[in-house]
């Protein structure tokens, strides 16, 4: 399963509610519901919600998946799990943004404050989730590459396996020119420079392209390309050369406006059709200076 979020609070609930008998009676069976409400003190209605939210699983032989419905019909062996917290349950993250459908897969804008993927406790405030619930016609969500939560920008989610696999090698052998937008604290350099930055992140080779595209008030607005993908990349990068971005709570300090990092753009030759495609963030959306 996917990882707790932290910190356990007081009000959390966790369940593992093992299937050892069923109701007897030829109609009588036993549903996730019934079995979550006869262990706690949730109505029906809120588990329903939680359900949907993607907060309840269920342990089959060997696999582990998300249950969504209320009345599926309870096996003897399963094992029913549920993570309970009604901040996550209640939260409502602000709207993803289509920017285009190509069928096998579709590109969106993912706001900041929205996961791109869920995790145990639920995935209603996920991309992935919000894609499937929200495009036509509905399909499967494949999450094929991450954004930090509080990052924003242009992210890729795959609807068939020719999608996934496609477009899953074109990352690995880093043929998607991938572009950033960051506001930083300070100025960087005089606007036009271009700095290669080549640290290491995690004992693992990393490499940033920045160049300088303004500076106002004390900070700059910096264009990234990254060449690897690795954790935080641009942040710990930017960090390095003592430069935070604006509203980096891990590696620096918090802004009313939020973090000033978003994905602006990305590029690549579609092996599906065999067209060049650039999908870019709308202007609006970019990070701004002043800020």
């Amino acid at each position: 399963m996917l990882g707790n979020k932290a910190p356990f609070k007081a009000t959390d609930i966790e369940l593992h509610l093992p299937v050892n008998e069923l109701p007897e009676g030829e109609a009588a069976v036993l549903d996730p519901a019934s079995l979550i409400a006869a262990h706690c003190e949730l109505s029906k209605g809120r588990i329903k919600e939680v359900m949907q939210s993607g907060a309840v699983w269920l342990t089959r032989g060997q696999q582990t998946k998300r249950l969504r419905r209320a009345k599926t019909e309870l096996q003897l062996g399963d094992e029913v799990h549920m993570y309970y917290d009604a901040d996550t349950i209640d939260s409502r993250p602000p709207p993803a943004h289509m920017i285009a459908d190509e069928h096998d897969y579709s590109v969106w804008f993912k706001p900041a404050g929205m996961y791109t993927q869920g995790t145990k406790w639920g995935d209603h405030h996920a991309i992935g989730r919000w894609v499937e619930r929200h495009i036509e016609p509905q399909r499967t969500a494949q999450i094929i590459h991450r954004l930090d939560r509080h990052t924003s920008g242009v992210i890729m989610i795959a609807h068939s396996k020719l999608g996934a696999s496609e477009l899953s090698r074109l990352i690995r052998e880093r043929r998607i020119d991938k572009y950033y937008h960051a506001i930083v604290e300070g100025e960087f350099a005089a606007v036009g420079t271009e700095v290669r930055l080549d640290g290491d992140v995690d004992d693992k080779q990393a490499l940033s392209f920045v160049k300088v595209l303004q500076l106002e008030g004390g900070r700059s607005l910096l264009e990234v390309k990254i060449e690897t993908g690795r954790k935080h990349q641009v942040r710990r990068h930017l960090l390095g050369e003592g430069f935070p971005i604006v509203g980096d709570r891990i590696y620096g300090e918090d802004h009313p406006a939020g973090m000033q990092l978003c994905a602006v753009s990305l590029s690549f030759d579609s092996p599906i059709d065999g067209q060049a495609k650039c999908y870019v963030t709308p202007e609006q959306l970019r990070p701004q200076l002043p800020v």
